[in-house]
């Protein structure tokens, strides 16, 4: 019978995968390590090509915001009172130009006629100071006793005289009612032209000849020369 010693080959295959998987082992080994400096290179080259400019890009936006909201702030400061001192400039140079309206309007009897005219004349109104024109009109500051009608029409009166002795006038005329001789004394005295306007006297009469009945009156007052 033959004898075989198989102990020396089995202790060789035994060996071989040892061998094999200290070689696999360390392959994995320095590919993992060459995987985690790419992976390391490539969070660094992010970092400073993309995240940090953006960080830095970003804190100067915050930055220059700062300095801006801390100008606006300074330049409320400067502003403080602004829009009170814009506002009475306005008043002012309103004022000043009724004052420069009124003076150059010098107050003669042409003018006074001509004033006479557009009063009586439909959808015109009197020569106003800035301060009447609140008074006769409907919001803040007006007065009800000398607000007067604006649709009023003035084809329903009519004069037949007036005179001025030393700037005291009296007009006379005629009217369909009372309430008309008071719409009509009331723009007289909204006017620049008329002072102290008061309707001194009126009565209702009968024409005759014509067959009218109206409403006869007299108003006084001062002519501003």
């Amino acid at each position: 019978m033959i004898k075989i010693n198989l102990l020396p080959q089995k202790r060789a295959k035994i060996r071989a995968p040892a061998s094999s998987s200290s070689a696999s082992a360390d392959l994995g080994t320095k590919q993992f390590g060459m995987g985690l400096g790419a992976l390391l290179l490539a969070a660094v080259v992010v970092f400073f090509v993309v995240d940090k400019p953006r960080r830095d890009k970003i804190s100067n936006y915050q930055q220059s915001m700062s300095q801006l909201q801390t100008q606006i702030a300074e330049k409320k400061k400067q502003l403080v009172g602004y829009e009170e001192m814009k506002k009475a400039k306005a008043d002012a140079e309103q004022r000043a130009q009724a004052i420069n309206r009124l003076m150059s309007a010098k107050v003669v009897p042409a003018h006074v006629l001509h004033e006479l005219g557009e009063i009586l004349t439909q959808n015109r109104l009197p020569a106003m100071t800035e301060e009447m024109r609140k008074k006769v009109g409907n919001g803040p500051g007006s007065d009800p006793n000398k607000r007067f009608q604006l649709d009023w029409d003035p084809t329903k009166v009519w004069l037949s005289g007036f005179s001025d002795a030393n700037g005291v006038f009296k007009l006379e005329g005629g009217a369909q009612s009372e309430q008309d001789v008071t719409q009509l004394s009331k723009r007289l005295a909204a006017s620049v032209y008329f002072l102290d306007v008061t309707p001194s006297g009126g009565e209702r009469v009968v024409d005759r000849e014509r067959g009218v009945n109206y409403y006869r009156f007299t108003i006084t007052g001062r002519v501003a020369y």
